[in-house]
């Protein structure tokens, strides 16, 4: 029941038929009743394009200024000077096809992101029906993909984020935690917000951007006036 009370307590300082400038939805963030854990806040995206056409994908990452607030931990598949260079940077695990029968038989999923060098997709490509649905399996569209393994580290671990489409043509991810306070998260905030209007896709015809709401991990969406 605590949630639900804290629910309808921040509920309270949002009206549902406004759109809020983006700092004054940020400021009421700030002022809803917190749970025992420090909140991501979250971006929702809907646009006007159509994900089932490969021609409007809307997919990318960008580092965020302020980082998530959350630690990611690295998975590299490399082999040789690749493997130590991946150890150096700081990946949390290096490994290579011994990492494979670890991952399908065993479940094993202590790892946020996977970053493979080109060489060893051969051997990552046996795990996509594991790690696609999860969307852990590198891509070089989102820089996972790459010989230059310390620079997909340092990116990852000082706060790069990958936006795409769902199914229904949203864009959900976390963008920092309420602790960060209004004027950190609005700059991360633009910093996503310029490059997904940067990655418009030629074909998507009409308005864009159909609607973006914030929302912490725990509370009620707040729609926001995106010009």
């Amino acid at each position: 029941m605590k949630t639900t009370k804290r629910y309808a307590e921040s509920a309270k300082l949002v009206d549902k038929t406004k759109e809020y400038e983006i700092k004054e939805a940020l400021e009421i963030i700030e002022k809803m009743p917190k749970p025992k854990f420090d909140e991501t806040v979250e971006l929702h995206v809907k646009l006007g394009v159509d994900s089932k056409h490969a021609d409007q994908q809307v997919r990318g990452t960008v580092v965020l200024p302020n980082g998530t607030g959350k630690t990611q931990k690295v998975l590299v598949f490399a082999k040789g000077p690749k493997a130590e260079e991946a150890q150096k940077a700081g990946a949390d695990f290096v490994g290579a096809e011994e990492l494979i029968p670890k991952i399908q038989n065993e479940n094993w999923f202590d790892y946020d992101v996977v970053v493979a060098t080109p060489d060893m997709m051969g051997v990552v490509g046996r795990l996509g029906k594991v790690l696609g649905p999860k969307g852990l399996m590198p891509n070089p569209k989102s820089g996972t993909v790459t010989m230059d393994v310390t620079k997909a580290i340092n990116e990852i671990k000082s706060g790069k984020v990958e936006y795409r489409l769902d199914k229904t043509n949203i864009i959900h991810l976390g963008f920092g935690k309420v602790s960060f306070g209004a004027d950190k998260l609005l700059e991360n905030y633009e910093t996503i917000m310029n490059a997904i209007i940067k990655a418009k896709p030629a074909a998507a015809k009409g308005q864009y951007i159909r609607s973006v709401a914030v929302s912490t991990t725990m509370g009620p969406g707040i729609f926001i006036n995106q010009k």
